[in-house]
């Protein structure tokens, strides 16, 4: 969604660079561009305005004018004043002290707050908490349906007395669920209201209605990402006849221009709490403002792919492939255990995704867009059609069982053979790696290959001196060699006096002075 901004944003900070100092033009030029690329992303105009106010202000200070790497230091600027309107510190859940948190979703229709409910029900399932989903939104058709299917993907708990379709009374449904959560030992209601198509008085009464009858701990105003400037409009018809304590952004994978998202924190001073990213249910996190100012930097967002790797594998499984690959040059480490490797990044989401978490990876973005995910599947495919002993030992493989490996993953021989040989080659890199040698091809450069016993074998080749293949030149050679090792015995080196004769030897008067 913000990769447009974020192309922007990266051509103006590449005009600043290597320049060893920033005049006045320079600051007004490049803050003349971020205003057009946060214009052209469809970011609020009275956002634009404090935004490049505030950078002017501190680029043209001392803050820049005495840094030794002045563009740099522009780029931190933008960079803090990014986090800010993204609304600054990351802002966390309120939970209630005692009986269900009750959490009450409000938002237009559309918005996708039946899907968010599910998504949020996980999340906090993953969290320890014992979600239920209530279903409230009794006028769209089908709603309650909906939200039970997602309720029932996410395993978490459900309650729908109500038929919907236009029947029923909403705002008794959610006074009721609160004693079901209470009964049945639920530690949060997250209550899924209706929506409108606009901002009406019917649907601001009823919010308000479901608001005082559960006295919510937290109101969540649930926003497209998608929709534009009018995103910012109703979030403040919402601030003010319902009020809400936070907003979460839903469809932030889309191609929209997303400005929008970023000016709802500053317009309404409401900070975003969640964004959703995806269609799949654990397409969904907590909205952190400097990782997300981060991305659309292009400095990538290492944390949230860290936590994703510790949501996923466990230190255990960790520890026992790092083993294998240590031990007898990794020769331990099987097709098996590169499967499940595989199948445990592929839990993590999706392969693009992830790359794209990587800083400097925005200038490869074709590259990563044109990936094709269902490339691991093959994969796993080939694998799982050779037998545990081929698995075990990839070099029985020979060409009658590639031909039967290929007929059972559907793929072309040429696919089975090329596996093979990537798996050793991968598996050959990893184990030097593990044993600290870092990567091939790259000696003394720490970490990144040239290991001990590389270097040490380089010392060794060094040793000794090559003998002429002149018989003539070798014998002179020798000779000079023997005259040298007949000095040494009558002399020390530098023509100082052998051992034997040390204890009879005197500096000269002059070295005596200057010795002291």
């Amino acid at each position: 969604m913000f990769d447009t901004l974020s192309d922007r944003l990266s051509a103006t900070f590449q005009s600043l660079r290597g320049k060893g100092r920033l005049s006045e033009q320079d600051i007004d030029s490049a803050a003349r561009e971020i205003r057009i690329a946060l214009l052209e992303a469809d970011v609020a105009l009275p956002v634009v305005r404090s935004f490049i106010a505030r950078v002017k202000e501190r680029s043209l200070g001392t803050e820049v004018s005495k840094a030794l790497n002045p563009s740099q230091q522009v780029i931190k600027i933008v960079n803090e004043e990014l986090i800010s309107i993204l609304g600054g510190e990351t802002r966390r859940l309120r939970f209630a002290k005692s009986g269900p948190t009750v959490i009450m979703l409000a938002g237009l229709q559309g918005a996708g707050k039946t899907t968010l409910a599910g998504k949020l029900g996980l999340w906090l399932k993953g969290q320890g908490h014992t979600p239920l989903l209530v279903a409230c939104d009794l006028q769209r058709p089908n709603a309650v349906t909906q939200l039970g299917v997602v309720a029932e993907r996410a395993g978490v708990g459900f309650y729908g007395p109500q038929p919907g379709n236009g029947v029923g009374d909403p705002v008794q449904v959610a006074k009721d669920s609160i004693e079901y959560a209470r009964t049945k030992v639920y530690d949060v209601v997250i209550i899924d209201t209706a929506g409108r198509l606009g901002i009406d008085a019917e649907m601001m009464q009823q919010a308000a209605d479901i608001r005082d009858v559960t006295s919510p701990d937290e109101i969540l105003f649930v926003v497209d990402a998608m929709i534009g400037q009018d995103a910012v409009n109703t979030a403040e018809a919402f601030r003010d006849g319902v009020g809400f304590d936070g907003v979460v952004l839903s469809k932030l994978d889309g191609d929209a221009r997303g400005g929008a998202a970023l000016s709802i924190a500053h317009v309404t001073g409401k900070q975003i709490m969640f964004a959703s990213n995806g269609e799949k249910l654990d397409d969904f996190d907590a909205f952190h403002p400097d990782r997300m100012a981060s991305r659309i930097l292009g400095m990538g967002d290492i944390l949230s792919l860290i936590e994703k790797a510790e949501q996923t594998f466990s230190q255990e499984e960790a520890a026992k492939v790092a083993s294998k690959l240590a031990s007898k040059k990794g020769q331990d480490f099987t097709l098996d255990d590169f499967l499940a490797q595989m199948e445990q990044v592929r839990k993590m989401g999706s392969i693009s995704k992830l790359l794209g978490m990587l800083p400097g990876m925005a200038q490869m973005k074709e590259q990563i867009n044109n990936i094709d995910e269902r490339e691991v599947d093959r994969v796993g495919a080939i694998i799982k059609s050779m037998t545990p002993a081929e698995r075990q030992d990839p070099t029985i493989i020979n060409g009658s069982r590639r031909a039967r490996i290929a007929r059972g993953s559907g793929v072309e021989v040429s696919a089975v053979k090329g596996l093979v040989e990537r798996f050793f080659e991968a598996r050959k890199m990893m184990s030097r790696m593990a044993q600290g040698g870092g990567m091939p091809g790259m000696p003394g450069i720490p970490g990144m290959g040239g290991g001990p016993g590389r270097q040490k074998k380089q010392v060794k080749q060094a040793k000794g001196k090559r003998k002429s293949g002149n018989p003539m030149k070798r014998k002179a050679e020798e000779q000079a060699a023997q005259a040298r090792r007949e000095q040494a015995q009558q002399g020390g080196a530098f023509g100082l006096p052998a051992d034997g004769q040390a204890q009879d030897f005197e500096l000269p008067d002059e070295f005596k002075k200057f010795m002291g």
